[in-house]
């Protein structure tokens, strides 16, 4: 990128005050993705209606995660990061530094936001979701009058078990470890790309693997989310897909 503000280095400390002024615009649609992001992560999701027909699919263990919540944005955010960093350290480049960390930012936090928004509308229930509604595995639900008010018949479940885990179960679909994944990964894989000139017509696949390996553990974060049943496999394809 051409010099716009003088000198002949572009360091994080001769220019980046003035990169990010420029652009302060961007960080600030950042902070409001941010808000966003915390607002859906905090409202009730749709609780979509869970028949006593439908625990057979609803009945996997309800098993802890192999990829932790905290560890995602590690994988998402921090590893690209240290990436960006390192190049910046070669090259010396502030404003490709910059503008990898405010893209990355921006197709996380966008993705998180997508990804989220849908879970609230959809309410799906995880694999686990009976475990969770009833941990002493004792099935309840509200009756319901047939429509030709002869029979009465099974409705929606009463849950006994702890308020937030079932709240969590109501998010299965999409997989937001995989979306996340695939948003940074992702983002990552494009810039390591450009960087080792991957589509420029000399058939080295040496280049191709590096730029598939962010890929393939991002695919590997969404095939966690299917074994430990915390996702149906539609969940993680559409999270995928978002990412």
């Amino acid at each position: 990128m051409p010099d716009i503000l003088g000198g002949s280095t572009h360091t994080v400390r001769s220019h980046g005050v003035a990169v990010a002024k420029i652009h302060m615009h961007d960080w600030l649609i950042l902070l409001l993705l941010v808000v966003i992001e915390v607002v859906l992560n905090v409202i009730e999701p749709f609780h979509h209606f869970v028949g006593e027909e439908m625990m057979t699919d609803l009945k996997y263990p309800l098993k802890g995660n192999t990829i932790p919540f905290w560890a995602v944005p590690i994988i998402a955010i921090l590893l690209p990061f240290v990436i960006f960093l390192i190049y910046y350290f070669i090259k010396k480049d502030v404003y490709d530094l910059h503008h990898a960390i405010l893209g990355l930012l921006f197709s996380v936090l966008i993705t998180g936001v997508i990804t989220d928004a849908i879970k609230d509308a959809v309410g799906r229930p995880r694999p686990d979701f009976f475990w969770r509604c009833f941990p002493d595995g004792k099935p309840a639900f509200y009756p319901t009058i047939a429509g030709n008010a002869t029979a009465i018949i099974s409705g929606d479940v009463m849950c006994s078990g702890i308020k937030s885990v079932i709240k969590e179960g109501y998010k299965s679909f999409p997989s937001g470890h995989t979306s996340w994944s695939f948003a940074g990964l992702g983002f990552l894989a494009w810039y390591l790309s450009g960087k080792v000139r991957a589509f420029d017509r000399r058939g080295h696949i040496a280049k191709l693997c590096i730029i598939f390996l962010p890929l393939l553990v991002a695919a590997l974060v969404g095939v966690s989310r299917v074994d430990d049943y915390w996702h149906h496999w539609q969940d993680v394809f559409a999270g995928g897909l978002i990412g």
